[in-house]
């Protein structure tokens, strides 16, 4: 037996809360992992709440991260004993997830654990922190520098936003972060963001063009505030779209693509190649502070996540938010 937690949906309705689960009652997969740390993010928090249709059926272990060591494996390239990390694969989604002490997966969704972080670290940074990688590296394909000018991070208190204002403010260049809560300034000053705006000077309607800005964009909140963003890039800036937490639509024009010619790049974190995650989580332990990245995470305990994944929809979560299964 172990403790999980467990999302349930019948006549009595949906739910979410810790339980004892039977280790027979584990999907189908070909490596066995003890999870030692797993994470909370914006798509988690969906899911245990019910706020978003992520659940593809019932009963459902959320939880699209975890960090652990394998206990059982018939995969060909991994051993028992192997430190490894999970982010995505629709786990936690149509497949049980990190938010258990057990989880059965499948071996080639698996990468190894970094020798530059303990797992703990590693769900410090967590699906969110390696999507914010995948979007710097998004930009740099496209050609924006340090020297290019103002690279703008939205949602920037976010988990996504605060591991790319780190980043990017260690790779040099000037970033300003975006907010709907100006008293957490310190904070994001702290990780490295240059200049703080309101969130509002960018989430109402705007104009198909507006004065040019920005050379790059990370952006996590869609709709009225990515179609503003695409609106004031540079001539050639490029824009790195990951996140909806404004909405799905995007209100926005063809003007900015055929006369400023500016690149929305979609980042998709969930189905992207292997190639691609190792060297994401290469760059991670070369270009991250590790020393930000404790500033911008907070530790919670199994039964502590129902509770703050409302409160992350909510927008009353900073940074990124780790989880020690083990309590």
């Amino acid at each position: 037996m172990f403790k999980a937690v467990l999302i349930e949906k019948d006549e009595a309705g949906y739910r979410a809360g810790v339980t004892e689960v039977d280790e027979a009652a584990l999907p189908e997969g070909d490596v066995t992992v003890r999870v030692d740390y797993s994470t909370l993010n914006y798509k988690d928090g969906l899911a245990i709440t019910g706020k978003g249709p992520v659940v593809r059926k019932f009963p459902m272990v959320p939880g699209i991260d975890l960090a652990g060591t394998v206990e059982a494996s018939s995969h060909a390239d991994i051993a028992v004993g192997d430190a490894v990390v999970l982010n995505g694969w629709g786990v936690g989604e149509g497949h049980w997830g990190g938010l258990a002490q057990r989880a059965r997966l499948k071996g080639d969704w698996l990468v190894p654990l970094p020798a530059a972080f303990t797992p703990r670290q590693a769900m410090a940074i967590g699906t969110a922190g390696y999507t914010a990688m995948l979007c710097v590296m998004a930009l740099e394909r496209h050609g924006v520098t340090p020297a290019s000018g103002e690279v703008l991070v939205t949602g920037a208190n976010g988990g996504v936003g605060s591991v790319a204002v780190a980043l990017l403010a260690k790779l040099g260049y000037t970033v300003v972060a975006s907010t709907g809560r100006p008293q957490e300034a310190g904070y994001l000053k702290a990780l490295g963001a240059a200049e703080i705006i309101d969130r509002a000077l960018l989430s109402a309607p705007g104009k198909p063009l507006a004065k040019e800005r920005w050379a790059g964009a990370v952006d996590t909140v869609g709709s009225h505030t990515l179609a503003n963003v695409c609106a004031s890039m540079k001539y050639r800036g490029a824009v790195a779209a990951c996140g909806l937490a404004q909405g799905m639509d995007f209100p926005s024009s063809v003007a900015p693509f055929i006369l400023r010619g500016v690149t929305l790049a979609g980042v998709d974190s969930v189905m992207a190649p292997r190639g691609e995650r190792l060297e994401a989580w290469r760059r991670l332990a070369q270009d991250l502070d590790v020393a930000k990245l404790e500033l911008m995470t907070q530790e919670i305990g199994l039964g502590e996540v129902v509770a703050t994944a409302a409160a992350l929809l909510e927008g009353k979560v900073r940074g990124r938010v780790v989880v020690d299964v083990k309590r």
